[in-house]
């Protein structure tokens, strides 16, 4: 059931029928999931006050990122940090199977004067046992090729910083700070301190806090199969995010999605939640 609710902050609200798991949703910022209650405890992290200016990103929830993901050189591209996706309003709606809800983008004025592709965006966002499956489909309506780059960026709460552990990390990983390949392990020891790092992982990356004796694991499905991991202390949050090529790949065509003109792609990726 999706209702609109007023506090803690004004958003729309959607409850599984059978499972009881919840979804806070803010269509007008983004798209933004903002909040996500598993077995009644929520996952996500959300800096309430930040998110009453309207004037700052949101630091919380699960942003969406599109056409790219970080950034570009200002003197080669008009996109802004992670696209503009997560600035745009989009359309919200629950699915028909009654699990979670659909969100929907379409180009406007506003994202061809920077991005001079049209596009169509349906994120079908599912509740499942433990779980939480999301589905984006990029439909080209236009009639030229369609470059893109997606990534999630979901916040997830912990009870320390400290208490973090990873698993599921190759050895080797790149510093997203120099760009420069790094030592998984001396990165992830600086993860209280303020860590950048994008890795290509083999299977789902596994974020086990030790205090409060929870796992969320990240499974990733190609191509939106790369892994970044970001803190930003003194946050008790870790994100964990799926992104389809790295910091870039607009301009270096690396790992960069193409959707030929009336065709469409679908990206999938799930977040699971499990007490140890």
């Amino acid at each position: 059931m999706l209702r609109q609710r007023a506090t803690p902050y004004p958003h729309w609200e959607f409850t599984h029928p059978t499972l009881g798991d919840q979804l806070r949703l803010l269509p007008e910022r983004g798209g933004l999931v903002s909040g996500w209650r598993c077995a009644g405890r929520e996952v996500l992290y959300l800096d309430v006050e930040r998110l009453a200016d309207p004037a700052l990103s949101v630091r919380g929830g699960i942003p969406v990122l599109f056409p790219i993901c970080g950034g570009l050189p200002p003197e080669r591209s008009g996109l802004a940090q992670h696209g503009f996706a997560r600035d745009q309003a989009w359309s919200l709606t629950a699915l028909d199977e009654e699990d979670g809800v659909l969100l929907e983008l379409a180009d406007s004025p506003e994202t061809l004067a920077v991005y001079p592709h049209p596009f169509r965006l349906r994120m079908a966002v599912q509740l499942q046992p433990g779980a939480l499956a999301i589905a984006l489909q990029v439909l080209n309506p236009g009639s030229a090729p369609l470059p893109f780059c997606f990534g999630l960026h979901p916040y997830f709460a912990v009870s320390s910083l400290d208490a973090v552990h990873l698993e599921g990390l190759p050895p080797q990983v790149i510093d997203q700070t120099t760009l420069a390949p790094a030592e998984r392990d001396s990165l992830l020891n600086a993860l209280p301190q303020g860590i950048d790092l994008l890795a290509e992982p083999r299977d789902c990356v596994r974020l086990q806090d030790r205090g409060w004796g929870t796992e969320v694991s990240l499974e990733t499905t190609a191509p939106l199969d790369l892994a970044v991991l970001w803190t930003d202390p003194p946050r008790p949050m870790v994100c964990l995010e799926p992104w389809t090529a790295p910091r870039g790949a607009l301009l270096s065509g690396e790992r960069l999605l193409v959707v030929e003109a009336g065709a469409s792609l679908t990206l999938r990726t799930r977040f699971g939640v499990h007490t140890r």
